[in-house]
């Protein structure tokens, strides 16, 4: 079951980036889910290569690949 959630909220972490690359801290407000949610769903995405990570200072900005 928590694997069909972590797919779920891997689509709208996918929506939320279709406008653009966001900062993991604007991904969270945009996708309201919480950090482990939002972080099981970035490692999926990650793992299926469809998203990219610049790492800038402290900030963290994702975008899809």
């Amino acid at each position: 079951m928590i694997t069909s959630k972590i797919g779920e909220n891997a689509g709208l972490i996918w929506s939320a980036l279709q406008g653009g690359a966001l900062t993991q801290k604007a991904l969270k407000k945009a996708t309201k889910l919480k950090d482990a949610d939002l972080n099981m769903a970035l490692g999926w995405l990650a793992r299926e290569g469809k998203v990219a990570f610049v790492v800038e200072d402290a900030d963290t900005t994702i975008s899809l690949k």
